[in-house]
């Protein structure tokens, strides 16, 4: 536990330990969550592979929705959250709960109007996501939980980034970490036993994300960690300016991975059917997997520059960027080379039966 329990405590922090160790602390559970976020993905591919490629390319063309619905939390987490660092990082914590719950509630707000829109149009959406005939029916059954869920996902993703933002990282952790042990623990129940298919492994996802959600709502009145209140929600268009202005390069981040997940569905939808769909599926998860681990550590980083920043601290700020590009480079190209010489093993491990979808992903 750490010796900086109040406000000013955690200003001295984030300021005045050595930027290695500062960086490398708060990376440390921002890795894990980006982990487990990817677990929760993975968990879905590897049960759902079992029941067939069908079902596995299901999940593959309801990727990109699940890109979106994390790409609104990102945009409302990561808009918030950097404004809320530097305003800590000046003191001004009063105007930074106001962020917080304008952050908050809009992206609620936001993601149930999705998840409405969504599920009315849902035949028309599972079409242009890329599905085949063989794999429209599992894909409707996987996406209309996902749909339901999505304020949930939303306003998850939001906190997780607001507590990292904070310093406060482990908040997010835990409340990540708890959903997805439930995930795995739910997914071969609902898919096998009651007999659900690619619905149960939604069902599973946003039972587990309802979780998360429910403790990291919890987690905000605990410590040091901003609050939420509605009473604080009083939104205005500069703060959403500042929201989108700080958020916007992540939206349009994971918007375009969505849309790019969307071509390609339809591509191998044209030339090969679910075969290729099911192995861009288990290639998506694993290469996201993968990446996660960099993109947590570079998480780690942005509090550090948040705060050193509204300090003014600048040499601070450009050490530890400096720090963070050298560590991600070294991983990047360890984790190239590994891929590169285990791919077909990687991808027998959700269809064995298949030595097509083995031999498409691994090439």
């Amino acid at each position: 536990m750490s010796i900086f329990r109040q406000p000013e405590d955690k200003f001295a922090r984030m300021t005045q330990t050595p930027i290695p160790t500062l960086v490398s602390t708060l990376a440390v559970p921002t890795i894990i969550s980006m982990l487990i976020t990817s677990l929760y993905n993975m968990a879905d591919t590897f049960f759902v592979g079992q029941i067939g490629t069908s079902a596995t390319a299901a999940v593959g063309v309801a990727l990109p929705l699940m890109a979106i619905i994390q790409a609104i939390g990102f945009t409302f987490g990561q808009g918030s959250g950097n404004h809320i660092s530097r305003l800590l990082g000046q003191q001004q914590r009063e105007e930074a709960e106001h962020m917080a719950s304008v952050a908050f509630f809009s992206a609620f707000a936001l993601g149930a109007v999705l998840g409405v829109l969504g599920t009315l149009w849902l035949d028309p959406l599972v079409d242009l996501l890329g599905a085949t005939a063989t794999s429209a029916g599992y894909t409707k059954d996987y996406a209309r939980y996902i749909l339901i869920g999505c304020p949930f996902m939303v306003s998850a993703l939001v906190l997780n980034n607001q507590f990292r933002f904070q310093g406060n990282a482990i908040f997010g952790m835990v409340g990540i970490f708890s959903g997805a042990v439930v995930n795995i623990i739910l997914d071969p129940i609902f898919i096998f036993v009651l007999d659900m298919d690619t619905g149960g492994a939604a069902l599973a996802t946003i039972l587990s994300q309802f979780l998360s959600f429910c403790l990291l709502v919890g987690g905000t009145f605990r410590g040091t960690n901003i609050p939420l209140s509605f009473r604080q929600f009083r939104p205005s268009l500069d703060k959403y300016r500042i929201i989108l202005a700080n958020g916007l390069p992540s939206f349009w981040r994971q918007a375009l991975a969505s849309l790019a997940t969307i071509l390609l569905n339809v591509a191998g939808r044209n030339c090969g059917g679910d075969t290729v769909v099911a192995a861009m599926s288990i290639v998506s998860r694993v290469t996201m997997f993968a990446g996660s681990g960099i993109i947590g550590f570079g998480q780690g980083y942005q509090p550090v520059c948040g705060f050193n920043y509204g300090a003014g601290l600048y040499g601070r700020v450009r050490e530890a960027f400096h720090f963070f590009f050298r560590v991600a480079l070294i991983a990047a190209l360890a984790l190239s080379i590994l891929g590169f010489l285990f791919a077909p093993q990687v991808v027998a491990l959700f269809r064995r039966d298949d030595p097509e979808v083995i031999y498409i992903g691994a090439l």
